[in-house]
């Protein structure tokens, strides 16, 4: 093993291991803060109202739990058995179950949701909302299931408290809108512990009593009961239930008459109110639909002698109406009448003839008058007089053109005799100029170098040749 050397610049060890800083990284950092978390909370309850809730494609569902302080990230996967998953929405208040971790990704602690409770009245729209869709998938909300309630039913049934205030309004609405109408009071509790059992037993017994009327082969009459309605006044949720329990409903649902459902305001919605045959906002509501027929047939009858009077009335101004058309048809169909029309009918046939031959003889003598100036314009004698006329012209600007033509070129040869003269050789030798060319060849010499001692020259002047020979060339 080779020997350490040591530097001047060697101290040691500056600071002891315990005070040497241990750096993490984030990822490190956020496993840590998961195990802590999983190990010292792990799965817990809490309570809040869901918030920004969004559900994925994938089926995850992912919300906001919030107080009036803080919120926490929540988020129940697909396969997570939760019974009251589709309770889940924006605002509900909730009490959950469920483990808390960290979403590492992005360093946010979550609660992965294992079991769901609804908080105080959600609570009962939970069980509302159950078996509303459990009836609803067994068809007793059908509408083909829903029965027409009678338009003059000679007497109804009551499932009512004897003290409660719809019984009153129904009262009063049958006493001002049908006096006749017989009314069957089968009293019972509309609210509290074993209210429902009675509504179901009250129900049976108005159809125990219809089947023994229809049983014992009576015709219907005063007494016969055509239709049952359920009513009570407005309350709360609580107050309300026992129309909302199965055994009411299923009690509605196999009444053999028609039941119309009446409970609270028209803001209130029951089990009963959608298993009814029909649904009235209010008890008063129910009772005016259940005497509407009575008290519309009352009114027509008080307005009947009107009504008659406006129809014969009617009948007699559509009859005179008749008669006077019928007079002027037969007025129209008068043979004298139909004479005169024929007469002037006539008369406008002979007018139209005579303005039709007038028409065909003026434009027979235009015709005519056109044809005479096309023969007087066609004559042979004057078409050749113009055509010579138009040929001596023609000739004359011929002959204009061609003089005009060799005048124009001879002044062009002039022009160009001239030029040549004033380039010719025999100007420049006019001046004093000479050509020299060999007497042999006849090459013009333009180069003292070119020619040799005993050489013939011909040299060309202005006027004659001169025969020389070379005696020494320089």
């Amino acid at each position: 093993m080779p020997r350490r050397s040591n530097s001047q610049w060697d101290f040691g060890e500056l600071f002891s291991p315990e005070q040497t800083r241990h750096v993490l990284t984030v990822s490190e950092l956020t496993t840590r803060v998961k195990g802590l978390l999983e190990q010292h909370l792990g799965t817990l309850w809490v309570t809040g109202e869901i918030t920004n809730l969004r559900q994925q494609t994938s089926g995850h569902i992912y919300f906001t739990l919030k107080d009036a302080a803080s919120q926490v990230a929540c988020v129940l996967f697909r396969g997570e058995r939760v019974t009251n998953r589709a309770l889940i929405e924006d605002g509900q208040k909730v009490i959950l179950q469920g483990d808390l971790t960290v979403y590492e990704a992005r360093g946010q602690y979550q609660i992965i949701i294992r079991q769901v409770e609804v908080q105080g009245l959600g609570a009962l729209q939970a069980a509302f909302e159950r078996l509303k869709a459990r009836l609803a998938a067994e068809g007793w909300f059908a509408p083909e299931r829903k029965r027409p309630i009678p338009r003059y039913p000679p007497c109804i049934g009551i499932v009512s408290s004897p003290t409660g205030a719809a019984l009153r309004d129904v009262l009063h609405v049958v006493q001002r809108r049908n006096p006749a109408l017989r009314l069957i009071l089968a009293p019972c509790r509309v609210q509290g512990a074993g209210a429902a059992a009675e509504i179901a037993a009250a129900i049976r017994l108005l159809n125990e009593f219809a089947s023994t009327q229809a049983g014992a082969g009576a015709e219907p009459g005063p007494q016969t009961v055509a239709a049952i309605l359920v009513t009570r006044g407005g309350g709360s949720l609580e107050d309300l239930w026992a129309f909302n329990e199965e055994e009411v409903a299923r009690a509605i649902g196999a009444s053999s008459l028609p039941v119309i459902s009446a409970i609270g305001h028209e803001i209130d919605f029951t089990i009963s109110d959608f298993v009814a045959d029909l649904r009235a906002a209010t008890p008063s509501a129910a009772a005016e639909i259940l005497t509407e027929g009575v008290f519309v047939a009352n009114a027509f009858i008080r307005e009947a002698p009107d009504r008659l009077r406006a129809s014969g009335l009617k009948a007699v101004e559509e009859a005179r109406d008749k008669l006077e058309r019928l007079a002027g048809r037969l007025g129209r169909a008068h043979p004298c009448r139909r004479l005169n029309e024929t007469s002037q009918r006539l008369d406008d046939l002979c007018s139209d003839v005579n303005r039709c031959m007038r028409e065909a003889l003026r434009r027979t003598d235009l015709n005519r008058a056109q044809l005479i100036n096309r023969l007087l314009r066609c004559r042979p004698q004057k078409i050749v007089q113009t055509a010579r006329e138009r040929l001596e012209l023609q000739t004359s600007r011929l002959a204009d053109r061609v003089a005009l033509s060799l005048r124009r070129r001879m002044e062009r040869v002039e022009a160009v005799r001239a030029r040549l003269h004033l380039l010719g050789p025999e100007q420049v030798l006019a001046r004093g100029y000479s050509i020299t060319t060999d007497a042999a060849t006849g090459q013009v010499l333009r180069n003292a170098g070119a020619v040799t001692q005993g050489q013939v020259l011909r040299t060309q002047l202005h006027h004659g040749r001169v025969i020389s020979r070379v005696e020494s060339p320089e």
